[in-house]
């Protein structure tokens, strides 16, 4: 069992936790993720470390409340524990060599590229952060991206907080002025990162996209995060979750993650339906 050290709302939808599990601390890299269960009957699910404290033990997960299992955990409260949390997996994020480095974030995919720029900052990289969400009340992160960038974009869809259009509008703006990067590394929803590599492909531009967002159980058993790299085949929690975002069939990944949409309309429904009658 793991318990919960802290747990503080982002946003109406999304949720920060830490979690006390040492060993997971210890090990953490970026871009790597746990998988967690929140109670013994309850389904495995990926998602990115945000953060880890190797001293306290403390490991911090980020996550949207879209699903029947997040809405499970985020009605557990600080002191509470959580089934299972194993970790960490997956490949840790490239960083090492790396001197100047565009960091592209959108939405809860920010919580996935916040510690990959922080490890890049440390590691004495100068780091551009873009980041992007629909509106104001959805920015999350907007102080710890600030601190680990040299320069920090923040973008939002109806220009209700910083400016007004997408990620790639000051990425593009970059690019065309002349400036150079060693990498481009990209994480958020699918069209986002579509974009931002079809804008640094114009320009050569070596890009790393994140495919965390069609991570379904986190062992490759389940075939939800296949995807084609190359044209070859991938799986994105055991072969990734990184690749080059060039050589990515997007539109067949944006196909593939709608396939669960109706069976996980239905979990949420059930859990509500579960969740009112509790509540009576």
């Amino acid at each position: 069992m793991y318990r919960i050290l802290k747990k503080e709302a982002l946003n109406p939808t999304v949720t920060l936790m830490e979690i006390e599990a040492p060993y997971v601390a210890k090990k953490a890299l970026a871009g790597q993720f746990i998988i967690l269960r929140v109670d013994e009957n309850g389904e495995r699910i990926p998602l990115t470390v945000a953060g880890c404290n190797k001293q306290t033990g403390a490991v911090t997960i980020i996550f949207q409340i879209v699903g029947a299992t997040t809405m499970a955990l985020n009605e557990k409260r600080e002191g509470e524990f959580i089934q299972d949390f194993v970790g960490p997996l997956g490949t840790p994020t490239h960083i090492d060599g790396l001197k100047k480095v565009a960091v592209v974030g959108g939405g809860v995919g920010c919580a996935i590229a916040l510690p990959v720029a922080r490890a890049l900052h440390e590691n004495g990289c100068e780091v551009t952060s873009i980041v992007g969400f629909r509106n104001k009340d959805l920015v999350i992160l907007e102080e710890e991206f600030k601190a680990c960038s040299d320069r920090f974009y923040m973008m939002t869809d109806d220009g209700s907080y910083g400016e007004k259009g997408n990620v790639c509008a000051p990425l593009n703006a970059l690019l065309e002025s002349g400036e150079t990067f060693d990498e481009v590394i990209t994480i958020g929803p699918l069209i986002m990162m579509k974009f931002v590599a079809l804008a640094t492909k114009k320009f050569s531009v070596k890009t790393v996209a994140s495919m965390n967002p069609i991570m379904i159980d986190g062992t490759g058993m389940c075939g939800g995060c296949r995807l084609t790299v190359g044209g070859e085949t991938k799986f994105a929690c055991v072969d990734g979750p990184d690749f080059d975002a060039h050589l990515i069939d997007f539109d067949e990944a944006m196909k593939r993650s709608r396939t669960y949409f109706d069976f996980e309309q239905k979990a949420r429904e059930e859990h509500c339906n579960l969740f009112r009658k509790e509540a009576e």
